[in-house]
């Protein structure tokens, strides 16, 4: 029991579950992002169709492939319609992508898995973003696992090289069900290891057990929803791939600059406190690669290094000159970049900070999430959900935002079965897929539902009142403004 106790494994893992887990609910759901996701996949629970992503009974949501969708929804489903529940995927993908990292490093440099698991559990970025809904970290759980794979038949001794090779495929389908196209950004990482190793002819990594694998995981949903959706792959691929790579159609920072904004600040930011040593490896970088070029021999002792700089290098260079830039899709590449650290260290002699400076580390990040809870923020649709309870009490089946950003994040905070819907003043030329309304102000009339509140800006209130006395009906304020927007009831004029 007392060796049990002294392992660096047990500490390591406690440590990372800690910062994982404590505190994981205490924040309200903030939109847009954790929003969405989560009315996405509490509309899969309500409606009994997980095939198709919708965000309310009417519009489909299809700007992501569903297994985040899938897992925030098995999650509420065992552990109930909270905060706590929809934010566990990402806590465990933060855990898996932790021990993971230990795995890793301790294939490629035994002797370094402790270090690179702590470093990777107390970064900020994959700290900060555990606590968050995104599909980025179950991305970066699949990524990590591929490789993983990978490693385990390219630098084990192990006579079953196939059955890693097979996991490796299994992992890609899963990150290709989790983000589309981006989840392949490990495989030119592997196939140019494979090609700059001298001798590497056997197991090779394109091979048909391993396509078919992928085709049978990977592509089912695809080809369901495309056949229940005519012209859905066209959009798919063009907006959603095509655009998202080479426009700036979506406002994320698609500037020849952009990436100067975005990537070095969280490359700087998000890697503390472990900057320094990230630094001096990418100081020491150019020295590295030169004799690379021409000695394969150097390149073969050399493996370890030239796997990690393909895997942190190439996908960053595709993040750098696609024009949609946000910082957690920088994500994936944090995991290699906890092993290149922890590898550094260890060649210069460093050993960890003793646990005391870690736990104090801890306590710091473990504080700094307590008070995202307390930050105030428009965005925080748990206030927003208090807000509306207290100005329309009685049951509440449905909240319509008027020319407004609609708060899905009211799903869960007020419990399943609310639906969210945004709507327009005037019917528009929207696009078949995501469009930007859901339906016109006279259709939601039309509608004649009842336990409605409805929302708008308070700047916008003269002119919705106006617009639905001229329809026949009247709008009753409830309360007073909240955030800047006013909440009334409609029904018809008498």
């Amino acid at each position: 029991m007392h060796r049990i106790l002294r392992s660096p494994a047990l500490w390591t893992a406690a440590l990372a579950t800690v910062l994982a887990l404590m505190f994981l609910g205490s924040r309200g759901i903030w939109d847009p992002d954790e929003g969405r996701y989560t009315n996405v996949a509490l509309n899969m629970l309500d409606s009994g169709d997980w095939l198709n992503p919708r965000r309310n009974d009417e519009i489909g949501h299809w700007t992501k492939p569903p297994l985040t969708y899938w897992a925030i929804a098995s999650s509420v489903m065992v552990f109930g319609t909270n905060t706590w529940a929809a934010r566990l995927p990402a806590a465990l993908s933060y855990l898996l992508c932790t021990w993971l990292a230990w795995r890793i490093a301790a294939r490629l440099a035994p002797g370094s898995q402790q270090s690179a698991a702590i470093v990777y559990a107390t970064m900020l970025l994959p700290f900060g973003a555990s606590q968050m809904i995104t599909t980025d970290y179950l991305l970066s759980a699949c990524i990590a696992l591929a490789m993983w794979a990978f490693v385990e038949a390219r630098f084990s001794a192990t006579p079953h090289p196939r059955r890693w090779i097979a996991l490796m495929w299994i992992a890609l389908a899963l990150a290709f069900v989790t983000k589309g196209p981006a989840g392949l950004l490990p495989l030119p990482v592997v196939l140019l290891f494979d090609f700059l190793m001298p001798g590497r002819r056997d197991h090779r990594v394109l091979q048909w057990s391993g396509l078919v694998l992928f085709a049978v995981l990977a592509l089912p949903w695809y080809v369901a929803v495309f056949h229940g959706n005519p012209g859905l792959f066209e959009y798919f691929v063009g907006d959603e791939l095509v655009n998202r790579v080479t426009t700036n159609e979506f406002g994320r920072h698609g500037e020849w600059y952009g990436w100067i904004e975005i990537y070095v600040p969280t490359l700087i930011v998000g890697t503390l406190p472990w900057t320094p040593a990230l630094w001096r490896w990418t100081r020491g970088l150019p020295a590295m690669v030169r004799p690379w070029w021409r000695d394969p021999q150097r390149r073969q002792r050399d493996a370890h290094w030239v796997l990690l700089a393909l895997w942190l290098l190439l996908p960053l260079a595709v993040c750098v000159f696609a024009r949609s830039r946000m910082p957690l899709y920088l994500l994936p590449l944090f995991v290699p970049i906890a092993v290149i650290i922890a590898l550094q260290r260890t060649g210069e002699g460093r050993a960890l900070p003793s646990w005391p400076k870690l736990i104090a580390w801890a306590a710091v990040l473990l504080a700094a999430k307590v008070a995202a809870s307390y930050w105030p923020t428009h965005k925080n649709a748990e206030a927003w959900a208090h807000a509306i309870v207290e100005r329309a009490p009685g049951p509440i089946h449905e909240i319509v935002f008027v020319e407004d950003m609609a708060r899905y994040g009211l799903h869960l905070e007020l419990g399943r079965g609310t639906e969210i819907e945004k709507i327009s003043l005037d019917t528009l030329h929207e696009p078949r897929f995501n469009p930007q309304y859901d339906e016109p102000l006279a259709v939601e009339l039309g509608e004649h539902e009842h336990g409605v509140v409805w929302v708008t800006k308070q700047s916008d209130w003269p002119v919705v009142r106006e617009r639905i006395e001229g329809y026949g009906y009247r709008a009753i304020l409830l309360g007073t403004p909240f955030e800047r927007r006013v909440m009334f009831r409609v029904e018809p004029q008498r």
